[in-house]
């Protein structure tokens, strides 16, 4: 398993049980032309909540968290985030990605624009902030993630570390409810991972809902609340860190985490 963070305490949780889910998916699935993606997968993350969702390799993970922000879009069932069902309402869409941020493996920071430009872009377009005020609050987020003094550089001046933290306080920058990161340490070297998982671990600790694809174990049992497992399309097993780690109940997720181990 990862050596990337100490995992001896596990962060305190602030799930709100009271409210409603923060993200509901219902029996959805999802083809591309004659393969079936997504396999009636049920999930509810409450408010506050952190999930971790691992898997082999063309299991359905991306794509189920894709399909939470419409990137992509199914075809069968119910997925409500925020109170607001993803339908073909362009209303709903908008009200849904203007609370949910989401960092993906690729950093898509704009290679033109400057750092701060790069986080003040959406809030100035999206939420109609005043340049100063959008400038004020990325600094605050740069800060945040430990790289004010990056701010008038451009991102090919910056190690892919760096970049994603960028990605991550841009994402900040809206001031979401709602976080989804989607292998967000696959495309970097080793050092850089730490890096980018401490700041993960900050917003965690912040009480962020947060989905998180990744095969940072170590990560897993330090953030999440729970972890669920997919395997083709599937929602094969879900509980708490430890239960699955240490004890799991199906084939596929044993093999699953032997691989994991034998990798680390």
């Amino acid at each position: 398993m990862s050596a990337a963070l100490d995992t001896d305490t596990h962060i305190a949780s602030s799930i709100r049980t009271d409210a409603p889910p923060a993200i509901l998916l219902d029996r959805v699935n999802k083809w591309y032309g004659s393969m079936h993606v997504l396999r009636d997968v049920s999930l509810q993350v409450a408010t506050g909540e952190r999930v971790v969702v691992c898997g082999p390799s063309g299991s359905g993970k991306s794509t189920m968290i894709r399909c939470i922000n419409r990137l992509e879009q199914h075809q069968e069932g119910r997925i409500v985030v925020d109170g607001h069902e993803l339908a073909d309402d362009v209303r709903a869409l908008d009200a849904i990605r203007r609370e949910v941020g989401m960092v993906f493996q690729s950093f898509n920071l704009f290679p033109h624009l400057t750092i701060l430009e790069n986080c003040t872009l959406a809030p100035i377009w999206v939420r109609r902030m005043p340049k100063r005020e959008a400038e004020e609050l990325a600094m605050h987020y740069l800060t945040r993630v430990k790289i004010p003094d990056q701010a008038l550089k451009y991102p090919g001046q910056l190690s892919g570390g760096q970049q994603q933290r960028v990605a991550i306080a841009r994402a900040l920058c809206m001031k979401p409810k709602i976080m989804l990161f989607d292998e967000p340490t696959s495309a970097l070297d080793p050092e850089m991972i730490k890096e980018v998982l401490d700041t993960m671990v900050g917003l965690a600790e912040d009480g962020m809902t947060m989905i998180c694809v990744t095969h940072e174990m170590g990560f897993a049992r330090q953030v999440a609340d729970r972890v669920v497992f997919m395997d083709r399309g599937e929602v094969v097993e879900q509980g708490a860190p430890e239960q699955l780690f240490s004890n799991p109940s199906t084939e596929r997720l044993k093999t699953f985490l032997s691989q994991i181990l034998r990798g680390h």
